[in-house]
């Protein structure tokens, strides 16, 4: 038998790991979606499959690879031309399989759907055992299989069901993702259920804020305007994000790779101080490594996740983050309590001589789940309305 060998690559979605059976033809025997690290990712594949780290893929292998690559970027790949070798797999799972890869990008089947293809109704649950048994997921898309009516069903790989809502969402699919506002009347629907919540802030719930998240731009550009915008004036960080968008015609916003090749004084040209220069470039470089998720990716990991990665740019700070929960995602329970005006309205709903400390303010807001979100806009609103 030809011995196997196994690399280990970094995509958008993490690091991930490729097994295959050496010779002129090489087929995959294994794929490893993302651990928690690269580490974890490489003991789990070696494990797994007895094969030999490899420092430097066949061409065919690097192919696969680089679409791999691209899937995870949000521009969906066909695998089913890549040759997979499926030894110690029985009939019955060789037919799963099959099965599986002719779902395309964009779909779903559920288990039974598959069963019913194979003519074996009622085989359900086989059906979700064999794909569990699933050695190479991704290039055999088990992760499009999902249980009937919607439910959780279950997933083996790494990460569970998030990274198998993850793996949906870049293709398109909204499935098991964390809730959202999406318009103004999902934000009246949050504020009744919270009126429930606290008698305090019910009186406060009213009258109907106007909110729609802005989702237009990357995770890149709103935190490339929101760096730009720190600290000063709306007046004035609109006038330099104009001048620096004038450095780079006929894009929205500079790619990464073009502003990272951009010389330091031709930034601070256009206005940029030299700590928003180099937040800009690092917000760059962690948006080609995949620090920074893509608008297909950020829409499935949760908002810990997103504070985490976020926050590790230069000059990026948690309330940023926050804002970009908020008004980027709509994502329902984000409570900025580092927020000055945010805590002053709590303390004018509860009548408090003094402005609460962000401890006692995360505190008090326990009991908004899973609206805080909500409470946060409409305490806004109560500041907003003593100014105005």
């Amino acid at each position: 038998m030809k011995p196997t060998a196994y690399y280990i690559f970094d995509t958008s979605l993490g690091p991930c790991g490729i097994a295959w059976r050496e010779g002129d033809r090489p087929a995959l025997t294994s794929f490893q979606l993302p651990a928690i690290d690269a580490r974890a990712t490489e003991e789990r594949i070696a494990r797994e499959t007895g094969a030999r780290p490899s420092n430097a893929p066949p061409p065919a292998i690097a192919g696969i690879i680089g679409r791999v690559r691209r899937h995870f970027e949000g521009y969906p790949e066909d695998f089913r031309d890549v040759e997979v070798d499926l030894d110690g797999a029985g009939p019955f799972a060789r037919q799963v399989y099959a099965a599986a890869r002719a779902i395309p990008a964009g779909k779903t089947a559920t288990y039974g759907e598959i069963a019913e293809t194979l003519a074996r109704p009622g085989a359900a649950r086989a059906v979700g055992q064999a794909l569990g048994k699933n050695p190479i997921p991704l290039i055999i898309p088990c992760h499009r299989v999902v249980a009937a009516g919607g439910k959780p069903g279950g997933f083996s790989a790494p990460g569970g069901l998030r990274t198998k809502s993850r793996m949906l969402a870049v293709e398109g699919v909204a499935w098991g993702l964390p809730p959202t506002l999406k318009s103004a009347r999902d934000l009246q629907r949050a504020a009744a259920k919270l009126r429930t919540l606290d008698p305090h802030l019910a009186d406060w719930l009213s009258p109907p804020l106007p909110f729609k998240p802005s989702t237009e731009h990357s995770p890149y550009a709103a935190l490339f305007s929101a760096i730009v915008h720190q600290q000063l004036t709306p007046k004035a960080a609109t006038a330099i994000l104009s001048r620096v968008k004038a450095l780079f015609p006929g894009a929205i916003f500079p790619a990464p790779d073009e502003l990272l090749g951009t010389p330091d004084h031709i930034l601070r040209s256009a206005g940029l101080s030299q700590p928003k220069t180099e937040a800009l470039k690092d917000l760059a470089a962690k948006t080609l490594d995949g620090t920074v998720p893509t608008a297909e990716i950020i829409i499935a990991l949760d908002d810990d996740e997103i504070v985490r990665r976020l926050s590790s740019i230069r000059g990026v700070g948690r309330w940023t983050v926050e804002m970009l929960l908020i008004f980027n995602l709509g994502r329902t329970d984000v409570f900025p309590v580092d927020d000055y005006a945010l805590r002053k309205g709590i303390a004018k709903v509860y009548g408090m001589p003094e402005v609460p400390s962000p401890k006692k303010a995360l505190g008090l807001g326990d009991s908004w789940r899973p609206y805080r979100t909500v409470a946060s806009l409409y305490l806004w609103n109560v500041v907003n309305a003593e100014i105005f």
